[in-house]
C-alpha cells in the first residue's frame, strides 16, 4: 500500500534515504553481547575508516567521545558543528557505553554519512558547497519526504543568523535536517501501519516521538 505525504506517493516512505539506527536502541539485536565484542570493526571496514577512529582514540580505550568524534568527522568529511555531533552521538551511541561510540557504531556512522554526502552533492546544483531552501526541498523530496513548506521553514529557522538573509546549509546542518526528518518519519511510520499517511497519536506517544530529537543534542 502506498503512502501520501504532501501529495508525494511512496511505497516505503523514503526508500532511498540513508539507513540509520533506531534512535532509542542502536544495534538492539547485539545488545546482550559483551563489551569486547564491540571493540573490533566489522569485516570489510575500509582502512581509512579504521585509521580515522584510531587516530582520535588516543587512550586506546576502543571508544570515542563527543570531542574525539568531532575531530574524526571534521577531518574526514567536513567541519561539523557540535550540535550535529551531539545528534550523531545520540543516534549511533554504543549500547553499553551510551556517551561514546565504538568501532561498530563508528563504521555504521561513517557509511551513513557517505550516503548523505552523495545526496548533498547531487542536489548542490550550483556547487556552492551549501544547500539552499529549494535544494533542501528537492533533496528531501528526492529521497521520499515531501515535507510541507511550513515544516521546512521551521527547520531552516534553526540555522539563521537573525539577519533575515536566506539560510543556506553546510553539509553538517544538511545531515542534521535529514536525520531529524527521517527519524521522526520512521517513528510516525510505526503508528501508521497501513501506510495511509495519517495516524492517531496520544499525547504521550507524540511526546515520546518528538522529545528525544528536541533535547538530545541542544
Amino acid at each position: 500500500m502506498s503512502s501520501s505525504y504532501g501529495g508525494y506517493h511512496s511505497q516505503s516512505y523514503a526508500p532511498s534515504a540513508p539507513e540509520q539506527p533506531p534512535y532509542s536502541n542502536y544495534n538492539h539485536t547485539s545488545s546482550s553481547t559483551s563489551n569486547s565484542s564491540s571493540s573490533s570493526f566489522p569485516a570489510g571496514t575500509p582502512q581509512d575508516v579504521i585509521r580515522s577512529f584510531q587516530m582520535v582514540d588516543r587512550d586506546r580505550s576502543g571508544f570515542i567521545d563527543e570531542r574525539e568524534l568531532h575531530q574524526a568527522l571534521s577531518s574526514g568529511f567536513h567541519h561539523f558543528n557540535f550540535r550535529t555531533i551531539r545528534l550523531l552521538l545520540f543516534l549511533f551511541k554504543n549500547p553499553h557505553q551510551p556517551l561514546t561510540i565504538g568501532p561498530k557504531e563508528f563504521a555504521a556512522l561513517w557509511s551513513c554519512l557517505g550516503h548523505w554526502r552523495g545526496i548533498f552533492e547531487r542536489y548542490d546544483r550550483d556547487r556552492s558547497g551549501k544547500i539552499d531552501p529549494l535544494e533542501l526541498r528537492d533533496a528531501l523530496y528526492g529521497i521520499g519526504y515531501a515535507v510541507p513548506g511550513s515544516v521546512l521553514q521551521l527547520l531552516l529557522s534553526k540555522y539563521g543568523d537573525g539577519s533575515g538573509r536566506r539560510v543556506e546549509l553546510g553539509f553538517d546542518s544538511f545531515v542534521e535536517c535529514g536525520m531529524i526528518i527521517k527519524g521522526l518519519t520512521d517513528k510516525f511510520k510505526e503508528k501508521d501501519t497501513r501506510y495511509t499517511g495519517s495516524a492517531t497519536l496520544s499525547y504521550d506517544a507524540f511526546m515520546t516521538m518528538v522529545l528525544p530529537f528536541l533535547v538530545s543534542y541542544d
